[in-house]
């Protein structure tokens, strides 16, 4: 039985909306894409990257997997997320049947994304790493599907963005935490 893992980065306040770039997602008339950047170092990298080659696959809604194939197919300076990201096999939930998944090793979820990931969970082994995907994200965890919540969480505020939980409440229970150079806490949660 799979595992649904979620990796977000976050600000304290709550705020998941394009963390990685100005132009990532300005929905809502966001203004401040790209506010994880200045926040990455070395321990960042190394904590997240180590459940990168693990054996299991990737999780997108259909925005965040076109980000995510836009930047990560196209790199070639090898780093080694690239690799790995290319030969995950990729889940894709999407309201479109017609959603194209150019990507290698792509899969459309077709149907409710909750009642697909529910199967998917029975199906396969290992973890189904969601990246971004807040719409997903908030569906899976209202239906009770994430199992595990590693978010890192940035030492700042936004006032504004698309918060991961929304307004819901959830209690949680702390695994792990790891504290960046930075000021990031990257911390693991299970519901």
């Amino acid at each position: 039985m799979g595992e649904v893992v979620v990796v977000e980065n976050v600000t304290l306040d709550g705020v998941m909306q394009a963390p990685g770039g100005a132009d990532e997602d300005p929905r809502g008339g966001f203004r401040h894409g790209g506010w994880a950047q200045p926040y990455m170092d070395r321990v960042a990298a190394e904590t997240m990257g180590r459940g990168m080659g693990d054996d299991g696959a990737m999780l997108f809604g259909r925005r965040t997997y076109q980000q995510f194939h836009g930047f990560w197919s196209a790199q070639t300076d090898g780093n080694p997320y690239t690799e790995v990201l290319n030969r995950k096999h990729k889940y894709v939930a999407s309201r479109s049947r017609d959603t194209a998944l150019p990507w290698e090793n792509s899969s459309l979820l077709e149907g409710e994304a909750t009642e697909t990931v529910a199967k998917l969970k029975q199906d396969v082994t290992g973890a189904l790493v969601v990246l971004g995907s807040g719409e997903l994200v908030r569906a899976l965890t209202a239906a009770g599907l994430v199992d595990v919540y590693t978010l890192s969480i940035h030492p700042l505020t936004l006032g504004e963005g698309t918060k991961l939980f929304g307004d819901a409440y959830r209690k949680m229970q702390l695994v792990e935490t790891v504290t960046t150079t930075t000021g990031v806490i990257i911390a693991t949660y299970r519901p």
